[in-house]
């Protein structure tokens, strides 16, 4: 019986991910890996540079002129091909070193920071952009909507400062850490005596 233990899920999925042999081969492709890492910092680099031109409007910092839906319609295809573009090519990169990712605390923050981005976004739409027409030309929406904004650059901006993070992986298992690093990062118990 092994003596680690690892209760994460994300950890046996990473295993498995790993045993595929185009995970390595994707990792160790000298042209593949380069292109589809600077496609997903081109396309998150569009993606959010897109948002935060829309939330500086919904902030009523820029663009005051301009009606919300007028902004929105003229930017949101490129900002849903550069989402697109961005999801696939973020999971192609965790799907090169699953395992390693699995396992860094940058990545599991960012990946937190993605759900929060996420559920920001759904009550945006869900919620306070119901009562759109009564704002919409406003120069200054009331403080939900910008208070949704204000939420929105923070946490793309810090899953953007996690993602460049991630590189930089100070906390690996296996060094002397941390208790709470140890838990952060999904690190393996050692259950033997």
């Amino acid at each position: 019986m092994d003596s680690r233990y690892d209760p994460s899920l994300l950890h046996s999925f990473a295993e498995w991910l790993d045993t595929h042999a185009w995970s390595t081969a994707l990792h160790e492709s000298l042209w593949v890996w380069p292109l589809v890492e600077s496609t997903h910092v081109l396309t998150v680099a569009l993606f959010v540079g897109v948002l935060v031109m829309v939330d500086l409007r919904l902030l009523g910092f820029a663009f005051k002129d301009t009606p919300v839906s007028a902004m929105t319609g003229r930017v949101l295809p490129w900002s849903i091909g550069g989402f697109c573009v961005m999801v696939v090519t973020g999971l192609l990169l965790f799907y090169a070193n699953p395992v390693h990712l699995a396992h860094n605390v940058w990545f599991r923050l960012k990946l937190i920071l993605l759900v929060m981005a996420a559920v920001n976004a759904w009550a945006f739409h869900r919620r306070v952009s119901r009562d759109r027409e009564r704002w919409d030309s406003q120069p200054r929406p009331p403080v939900s909507v910008r208070l949704v904004a204000a939420t929105s650059v923070s946490v793309w901006a810090g899953v953007i400062l996690a993602g460049r993070m991630i590189a930089y992986n100070w906390f690996e298992c296996g060094r002397d850490q941390s208790a709470f690093i140890i838990w952060a990062a999904g690190c393996a118990v050692d259950l033997a005596p």
